[in-house]
């Protein structure tokens, strides 16, 4: 008797137990993104397109949880991202014995307390009021960082660089390297994700997306629900600052984080689209690909040929603005719905018997 049999559905061991075919998805694509991708990638590749795109996937990862999943606004992404790189920066430096990815929990955790702080008038506010709230922390901590030169270890520049970028012994500084930091990072917070979207935290946090009024009705607590939400929000976008900073960068400073970089991370979030996890990266690779794409059309088009390079470079955020606007209207649901649509095209009723 054979060990597996075939169904309708997939595969299915004898003793009734079947195996999820996106195991073999998940498992595939993790070959080839650790094993296959630093072997066949350049360093331009991985360093200018691929670790941004990684990175600025797992920021809108971050912001995804909080207005995807519980229908919070957030206006201060990058702030909290700028909180995750200083203080990975400052433990780097002043607790050299702790490893990498304990230095990265960390961040994220401070990064965590921050949002909980900032995420208290989610308690009394919603919607545009509660967007506008929140960019207190992104002036906030981008005047702190600015200011006071203790968070860059005294720099007169105000700039950070990673002291050391190593992990058991193995120096992360090439381009390679730091791929498979971002990598690895990326796919251990989207496991992380995965399981708190699916756990009983995820349904209480789309019951109150859905109505907090009915979701307090039925016991849930709906305030620490919601700093729950800033809390892992904030985390994951801390880490996503740590890994901005030293694993695409190498140097950055508060500018770096400025209120762009949130409008950018909320982007990314429409684009790939509300309450899914696969989006944020599709989202992303859309806003990265995208700007160096007109740069390179720019040739072609003879644009370059109506304009100073300072107006050619406002025609493409033009052209990027326009092509942003007419992807929400076509798909508002964004990417990933465009994606899923493509590859389980919609199936026509099936029609019944008339007997004629």
């Amino acid at each position: 008797m054979s060990l597996l049999s075939q169904s309708g559905e997939g595969l299915v061991l004898s003793q009734g137990r079947s195996l999820n075919p996106r195991l073999f998805v998940v498992a595939a694509s993790l070959a080839v993104s650790l094993v296959v991708v630093p072997l066949v990638a350049s360093d331009y590749w991985l360093s200018s397109i691929i670790i941004p795109t990684l990175v600025m996937g797992v920021a809108g990862l971050g912001l995804n949880l909080l207005m995807g999943y519980t229908g919070l606004v957030s206006l201060g992404s990058a702030a909290f991202m700028s909180v995750g790189a200083f203080a990975s920066y400052n433990l780097l430096l002043r607790a050299p014995f702790l490893p990498l990815p304990v230095v990265l929990v960390l961040a994220g955790l401070i990064a965590a307390a921050a949002g909980i702080v900032f995420g208290l008038p989610s308690l009394r506010i919603k919607g545009f009021y509660l967007g506008a709230s929140t960019l207190g922390a992104q002036f906030f901590f981008e005047w702190l960082f600015t200011n006071y030169n203790w968070f860059s270890n005294g720099s007169q520049s105000l700039t950070i660089s990673a002291p050391r970028l190593q992990f058991l012994g193995h120096d992360l500084s090439s381009a390679t390297g730091r791929y498979l930091l971002v990598a690895v990072t990326a796919t251990a917070l989207i496991a992380f994700a995965y399981a708190v979207v699916k756990s009983r935290v995820g349904r209480e946090w789309m019951a109150i997306r859905d109505m907090d009024t009915a979701a307090s009705v039925i016991g849930i607590h709906v305030a620490s629900r919601k700093l729950l939400s800033f809390a892992i929000s904030s985390f994951v976008c801390g880490i996503a600052g740590a890994l901005w900073a030293f694993g695409y960068l190498g140097t950055a400073d508060a500018h770096a984080f400025n209120l762009d970089k949130s409008f950018q991370v909320l982007f990314i979030v429409l684009i790939g689209g509300t309450a899914t996890l696969a989006g944020n990266f599709l989202g992303a690779a859309f806003i990265v690909l995208m700007p160096i794409l007109l740069d390179r059309l720019a040739p072609l088009t003879g644009l370059q040929f109506l304009a100073d390079q300072g107006s050619l470079a406002n025609i493409q955020h033009i052209i990027f603005g326009v092509i942003i606007i007419a992807l929400l209207i076509k798909e508002p649901e964004g990417l990933a719905r465009l994606v899923r649509r493509i590859r389980l095209p919609r199936r026509r009723p099936a029609t019944a018997a008339t007997g004629d």
